[in-house]
């Protein structure tokens, strides 16, 4: 592999490290703060019914799916449960963290209103 080549792909390989980082985090966390298998199977998906969003339209898809897979929201959530001791937030916060890594450690990024497969992470 070219150095030019490696160099180009440096971002995204980098993108996708993060979301390992993240949803290995978040998974440690998780289980070490003692939650159960439960709500993590109800919830692990729920972010993706954002997508119904494009139903409507690319705009509307976009900025649906866009809004649920920040990692703004969760982190607050999670913090927010942490501090005030409300495990169920700490506890949905984290499985939505879990949700976006494994989105970006796949390759899934914040989408662009040009198409479902236009991310920040290229072309999916």
């Amino acid at each position: 592999m070219t150095y030019r080549r490696c160099v180009s792909a440096l971002p995204r390989r980098l993108l996708r490290l993060e979301g390992l980082a993240v949803v290995a985090g978040a998974v440690a966390l998780y289980f070490h703060l003692g939650y159960g298998w439960l709500l993590l199977v109800v919830l692990i998906l729920a972010p993706d019914l954002s997508a119904v969003g494009y139903a409507w339209s690319t705009s509307a898809g976009t900025l649906a799916y866009d809004l649920a897979h920040t990692e703004l929201w969760p982190i607050g959530l999670a913090v927010a449960g942490a501090i005030g001791g409300e495990e169920l937030l700490t506890q949905i916060g984290l499985i939505w963290l879990m949700h976006i890594g494994a989105d970006r450690l796949l390759g899934y990024g914040l989408k662009y209103p040009t198409g479902f497969k236009d991310t920040h992470l290229q072309r999916v």
